[in-house]
């Protein structure tokens, strides 16, 4: 199975790095690129990425991980890690239907920092920081400000209502990316929660397997294990970011215990075709990383260029099902804007129905019938 991932080629700025300082997790966040400077010295850049690099500065920031830099195809503007990397023109065009926050996070804090939208989830927020800054985020009015980075004492004022409150069973730690933390922070964070009796649940959402491989160490994973069962949410969208790297990280995972699930967002242009997105979920299995959603591309301001048509995500369902293991089908979903929470979305198969009566059309589009017993049971309703 490994030699279907192909290493990683360092572009040529970084081929004289030596190797302790390149698989330096530190080394990497440190020499990100930042500047239209520094991209030029990677692609030649067209005048929307120049312009928007600046642009967007303010409101939200761009920066690299040389690995991640290093997957960018520089012939192709419409590369899908130059894509979701390197900002253009089109973020500041901002629809009347985008929202700041598109998922109603802000309104649903009972303390800072803590995200309670679900009767029995909560989700944490860890830090501002993430390795590589996606241009496609639903954070962007919080990720990259420093100003949102959250002290330890709001980390306890967190911890404190999740100890009042013995609804919450899963807590969701995110950002940012929370590896971005300290191994010890990280450590202290996992501890806590797992000092909490009523949460049977955690989870830990991060893209640093995909854009910073290299921050899944052996001394992280010692250093959380005792907290399992710990369920991680990660994010590729596209093949092209499955490497050997990437892979070698999900393994360190996947051998002490940690369960992998993927959250791909649907992006136009970028993986909108079904043969992108079967080959990516069968890598993913290969990695030991289970395809868990599909995520319709938010409703966050200036990533409209990136939407496609619900539609278009509905067929290209219909055409993984049937065609594809199982284990390589995600949920497609649509989070509600502003912070209606997730509806899956599914092909519809119901040719026909009279009252027990019904007709199926299966995936090759054959029909089949099927009738109910006359006494069926019925779901009682939950009072």
């Amino acid at each position: 199975m490994r030699d279907r991932f192909e290493p990683m080629n360092r572009h040529a700025l970084w081929k004289d790095v030596p190797s302790v300082d390149w698989n330096s997790w530190t080394w990497q966040q440190q020499n990100r690129v930042r500047t239209v400077e520094e991209l030029e010295k990677l692609f030649v850049l067209s005048e929307s990425e120049r312009s928007a690099v600046a642009a967007t500065l303010d409101e939200f920031r761009m920066a690299i991980t040389p690995y991640y830099a290093s997957l960018i195809d520089p012939m192709r503007e419409d590369c899908p890690i130059r894509m979701q990397a390197v900002p253009v023109a089109k973020e500041m065009e901002v629809l009347p239907s985008e929202y700041v926050d598109p998922l109603g996070e802000d309104p649903r804090m009972p303390v800072p920092g803590l995200i309670h939208k679900y009767p029995d989830r909560a989700l944490l927020y860890a830090t501002h920081h993430c390795p590589v800054y996606c241009r496609h985020c639903t954070r962007k009015r919080i990720v990259s400000n420093p100003e949102t980075a959250p002290p330890w004492s709001q980390l306890q004022a967190a911890f404190d209502y999740i100890r009042r409150t013995p609804e919450i069973r899963d807590v969701l730690v995110s950002g940012g990316d929370p590896l971005s933390l300290s191994d010890e922070r990280l450590e202290a964070i996992f501890r806590e929660l797992r000092s909490i009796p009523h949460v049977e649940i955690l989870r830990l959402s991060t893209r640093n397997l995909v854009t910073l491989p290299q921050r899944v160490t052996p001394n992280l994973v010692r250093r959380l294990r005792p907290y399992l069962p710990i369920y991680v949410q990660t994010h590729f969208n596209h093949p092209r970011e499955c490497t050997q790297e990437a892979y070698d990280a999900a393994a360190l995972f996947a051998d002490a215990g940690f369960v992998i699930n993927n959250q791909m967002v649907l992006l136009k242009d970028l993986n909108d075709r079904v043969e992108i997105v079967q080959d990516l979920n069968f890598k993913l299995l290969q990695m030991r990383i289970q395809p868990y959603y599909i995520h319709h591309c938010d409703m966050a301001q200036g990533i409209g260029h990136f939407r496609t048509k619900i539609d278009d995500g509905i067929a290209l369902l219909e055409k993984l099902r049937g065609w594809n293991s199982g284990l390589a089908i995600p949920h497609y979903v649509v989070d509600l804007s502003p912070g209606g929470g997730k509806v899956a979305l599914v092909p519809n198969y119901v040719e026909h129905r009279e009252g027990g009566q019904w007709t199926f059309r299966n995936y090759r589009g054959e029909k089949y019938h099927l009738e109910e017993p006359a006494e069926a049971s019925r779901l009682t309703p939950v009072e």
